[in-house]
């Protein structure tokens, strides 16, 4: 049996999240550009949650921007896909399947236009959503007289433009346009191409007083693992627990925060706030930026040279080592939460690395640690160093942890070989590949000695954008760090990091 609306009635699987037959009769109130299981996995998640709960009361329409692909599969499914919840959520496990009937249906931008356009004029429009990728938010000088325009931004003006004509200057025209693609400050930088597009098509100036008023244009932060379509095996598993056939089903972890910038009107075009604590509407979310890339991006980036060459070769796994795990909890709970460079309540920051512990230990994401050093430098100098500095500015010293980890950090950099344009480091025999944009600079300093090779890189400025050696005595901690894991091995020298920080105490 395959998963639609004409067989739900046939599903009897205990324990499933179904839809009521009064949901596929919800007005069509979302306009989302992006069918990625991001988008289906955490914002639409929300929205079908608060329709269930009789707070939202409206579906989505998607919008593909290219024919590629096509749209069959919601099509023969009505939309309807499972989500399947899997993880640990407040130290406890969490299982969780749900048929989501947000998405009302799934239009294509080449095929649909005069449709789409439609949707944009009609009062119950009350957001649209994007994820078009980084590359999708990009200024290409274009009509808008297209059908339809090229880009994503000419796409979004011609959708207000024609909404501005059908609606006029009244608050029922009133939109949030949410950006949650992965760029600084995504919905202002949408914001700005939008208006230079409107300039370029010469578009009268009242229709600009108009998107001034009534477009609120939000940022907003996207966190959740969503990685989809499960493997064959489990797929084949899931399919006999739930009792039907479901093309778009997809895995997600229980944790799940979208952080929207935005005032009281944004907040009540939203409407979902009440639904779930995942949803929060503020006039800043620089916190959430904060809280995330410090501690969760923080300590995957110090932790993932320390677990491979540990011979650790996922997050999970390095959540049951003892060594690894003390290495990750200390890490944050006495470095990081206290030395974030932002206002942040301790409370709040503690609370956010036990849900970061959650899900590191899930088990059922598999995340190499070879894939978190990608860009290991960059990732290093944004999300370590200023919480580094911050720590010793407020201290006096050096962080254990981070110092440590800083050291593993120039093991795994530690170049060994170089094949055309491809760097490798090497580990007991093991070679590695290094992707990384700073490669080369690293396997100029490998053939340097060890004792030089740290001190010239930790040194080095221009690298850094900053002076590590006023950092008093991290120089030095480091390089002991580092000789202690060449000479008694990275798991040897762990452990004795976590003694030497219990003695110091």
């Amino acid at each position: 049996m395959n998963l639609s609306k004409n067989t739900l009635s046939g599903i009897k699987s205990a324990g499933l999240i179904l839809p009521s037959e009064e949901l596929f009769n919800l007005p069509e109130k979302v306009l989302q550009f992006g069918t990625g299981v991001l988008l289906r996995g955490l914002p639409d998640y929300f929205i079908d949650k608060a329709n269930r709960n009789g707070l939202f009361n409206g579906r989505v329409a998607v919008v593909k921007s290219t024919s590629k692909g096509g749209t069959k599969e919601f099509d023969d499914q009505n939309g309807l896909y499972t989500i399947c919840v899997r993880g640990i959520e407040n130290g406890q496990p969490v299982e969780e399947n749900i048929v989501s009937s947000a998405i009302s249906r799934v239009l294509t931008a080449d095929q649909d236009w005069d449709t789409i356009l439609e949707i944009a004029g009609a009062k119950e429009l009350n957001i649209v959503v994007s994820n078009t990728t980084e590359v999708g938010i990009q200024l290409v000088e274009e009509s808008i007289d297209q059908k339809p325009p090229l880009s994503f931004p000419a796409k979004l003006l011609a959708v207000l433009y024609h909404r501005y004509k059908a609606l006029g200057a009244n608050e029922d025209a009133d939109l949030a346009v949410i950006a949650t693609e992965l760029i600084p400050d995504n919905g202002k930088k949408l914001q700005g191409i939008v208006l230079e597009l409107a300039t370029f098509n010469k578009l009268e100036e009242s229709f600009v007083v108009w998107l001034n008023q009534h477009i609120h244009f939000c940022n907003s932060l996207v966190d959740r693992i969503v990685p989809g379509k499960p493997d064959v095996a489990a797929l084949e598993k899931l399919e006999g627990t739930l009792g039907y056939k479901d093309e778009l089903i997809i895995m997600a972890e229980p944790y799940r925060l979208w952080a929207i910038e935005g005032d009281a009107r944004v907040s009540a075009l939203l409407g979902l706030e009440a639904a779930d604590h995942g949803v929060i509407v503020r006039p800043d979310i620089e916190i959430f930026k904060e809280l995330k890339v410090r501690l969760l991006n923080g300590s995957h980036t110090l932790t993932s040279g320390i677990a491979y060459l540990s011979g650790i070769d996922t997050v999970t796994k390095a959540m049951n080592n003892e060594a690894t795990r003390n290495y990750v909890k200390d890490l944050m709970m006495q470095e990081i939460v206290g030395a974030i460079p932002y206002a942040v309540d301790e409370a709040e920051a503690v609370a956010f690395a036990n849900t970061v512990i959650d899900r590191f230990a899930n088990p059922t994401i598999e995340h190499l640690w070879i894939n978190i050093t990608f860009q290991y430098t960059m990732k290093m100098k944004i999300r370590v160093l200023p919480v580094l500095q911050n720590y010793y500015n407020q201290n006096g010293k050096v962080p254990a942890h981070i110092a440590f980890g800083f050291a593993a950090f120039l093991r795994f950099m530690k170049i060994a070989k170089k094949d055309g344009n491809q760097y490798f480091g090497e580990i007991d025999g093991r070679e590695y590949l290094i992707t990384d944009d700073q490669a080369a600079y690293f396997y100029e300093k490998a053939q340097l000695n060890d004792a030089e090779y740290v001190d010239a890189v930790i040194a080095d400025k221009a690298l850094w954008s900053t002076d590590l050696t006023l950092i008093d005595g991290f120089s030095e901690i480091v390089k002991e760090n580092y000789n202690n894991i060449l000479n008694k091995g990275m798991a040897s020298a762990l452990v004795a990091i976590d003694r030497s920080v219990q003695v110091s105490k």
